[in-house]
C-alpha cells in the first residue's frame, strides 16, 4: 500500500522495480551529456539554509497561491509527456492526486488519456499546456477546448524548437509514447513573439504560463506582453545540455519580473528543502516532475498522492527548523552560497540512501 511509504527514498526504490529501462531513462535522463540535468541538482545544493531559533512554530501554515487558486503548499504538478509508459490513464491519476491533495496540476498534451478525460474527470484548478504541432487555427481549437472542459489557464511549452538528442533514448532504440504518431514539430520551431502576441488579444482574460524561459531578457519580453506566469525551467535537462540550473537562473528572472507576474520555478526539486530554497530566492511555487513521475510508477495515483504528503512533511520540518510559520515568511536571509558536498547524480544526490545495486544509474 501506498501509505506504507515512509520516505521518499522508498518510493524512488520502488518506482526502479516497477520500472522497465526504456520508460525509466526517459523518466530520469537528459540530453547528451546531461551536463543542464546536472546543473539543476548542483544549484540546489550550492545554497545552504539558516535557521532562526526561539521562535513559536507550534502551528506552521503552508498554503499558497498560484494565480489565486488556493493550495495546501505552494508546489504543483508540472507537465510531463508520454506519462502513459507508466501507466494508460497516468496523466488522470497524476491529476487526482493533485485534487485530492489540493493543489494546482499542469497537463502535457502529449500525455494520455489528454484534454477531455482529464478535464471531465476532475474539478480541481489545473492548466493545460500545449506543444505547437499545427497552425493557428489548430492552437485555437486547443485553446477552446481547454476552456470548454474548465482548464484555469493555458501553458505554452517554448524551449523545445528542436527536439534534443536523449542519448539515453537513442542507445537503448527506444521512442517515448508521446513521440510515437507525433508531426508537425516544424510548428514548434517555428514560433515566434508574434504566437504569443495573437494569444493574449484573442484570449485577454485567459491567464497564460510560459513554461521554458531562462533568462531575464525572455522574461522581460513576457511581462511586456502580458504574460500572467513567467515558469523558469530548462525542461528539467532534456533539451539544451550544458546549460545553467533553473536555480541559478531563479534571482535574475525574480529581479527582472517583479511583482508584475508570478514566478514559478521546476527543474531537480526533490526534497522539502528544496522548495524552501525556491521560495527563499522568491519563485511563488515550484513544479515536480520526475519526482510525482516516480509517485505514479511506485503506487499509482496513491503513490503520487503519498510522494505528495511526504513531501509536505518535509517542507514542514524545514520550516519550523528556520523558525518561520508561513511561506510568505520565508526569504533571501534564510540561504547562503555554500559548499556542495557530494556531486551531483540523477538520483543520489537527493536520495543518498538507496541501494545501488537495485540501480541503473
Amino acid at each position: 500500500m501506498a501509505h506504507d511509504f515512509r520516505t521518499l527514498h522508498e518510493i524512488v526504490k520502488q518506482a526502479r522495480a516497477n520500472t522497465p529501462d526504456g520508460p525509466w531513462d526517459y523518466l530520469t535522463g537528459g540530453a547528451e551529456s546531461e551536463t543542464t540535468l546536472l546543473r539543476n541538482r548542483h544549484a540546489i545544493d550550492a545554497l545552504a539554509l539558516r535557521p532562526r531559533v526561539l521562535r513559536d512554530v507550534n502551528t506552521i501554515d503552508m498554503r499558497s497561491r498560484f494565480l489565486g487558486h488556493p493550495m495546501r503548499m505552494p508546489v504543483f504538478i508540472a507537465p510531463v509527456g508520454s506519462l502513459q509508459m507508466l501507466d494508460p490513464g497516468a496523466a488522470l491519476a497524476a491529476a487526482r492526486a493533485a485534487e485530492t491533495f489540493g493543489i494546482v496540476s499542469i497537463l502535457s498534451s502529449v500525455a494520455a488519456p489528454g484534454l477531455e478525460a482529464v478535464g471531465s474527470g476532475t474539478k480541481h484548478p489545473k492548466v493545460f499546456q500545449l506543444y505547437v504541432r499545427g497552425d493557428r487555427a489548430w492552437v485555437d481549437d486547443h485553446v477552446r477546448r481547454a476552456i470548454d472542459h474548465g482548464f484555469a489557464a493555458f501553458c505554452f511549452t517554448l524551449d523545445t524548437a528542436i527536439y534534443a538528442r536523449r542519448e539515453r533514448d537513442i542507445i537503448r532504440r527506444f521512442t517515448p509514447a508521446g513521440r510515437r504518431a507525433a508531426s508537425g514539430f516544424e510548428f514548434q520551431a517555428s514560433m515566434t513573439w508574434e504566437l504569443i502576441e495573437w494569444f493574449k488579444a484573442k484570449y485577454p482574460r485567459l491567464p497564460l504560463v510560459m513554461k521554458g524561459i531562462g533568462t531575464p531578457e525572455d522574461a522581460e519580453h513576457a511581462v511586456q506582453l502580458g504574460c500572467e506566469v513567467i515558469y523558469v525551467s530548462n525542461h528539467g535537462g532534456r533539451q539544451l545540455d550544458q546549460g545553467i540550473g533553473s536555480m541559478a537562473e531563479l534571482p535574475d528572472v525574480v529581479a527582472a519580473v517583479g511583482d508584475r507576474a508570478e514566478v514559478v520555478v521546476d527543474g531537480g526539486f526533490m526534497r522539502g528543502t528544496d522548495i524552501v530554497k525556491a521560495l527563499a530566492l522568491g519563485a511563488k511555487a515550484v513544479g515536480i516532475g520526475r519526482l510525482y513521475g516516480y509517485g505514479l510508477a511506485a503506487g499509482g495515483e496513491a503513490g503520487v498522492v503519498r510522494t505528495l504528503e511526504l513531501l509536505e512533511m518535509e517542507l514542514r520540518t524545514a520550516m519550523g527548523l528556520l523558525g518561520v510559520t508561513s511561506v510568505d515568511q520565508i526569504g533571501r536571509e534564510h540561504v547562503r552560497a555554500a559548499r556542495v558536498v557530494r556531486s551531483p547524480h540523477l538520483t543520489q544526490s537527493a536520495f543518498p540512501h538507496l541501494d545501488l545495486r537495485t540501480l541503473d544509474y
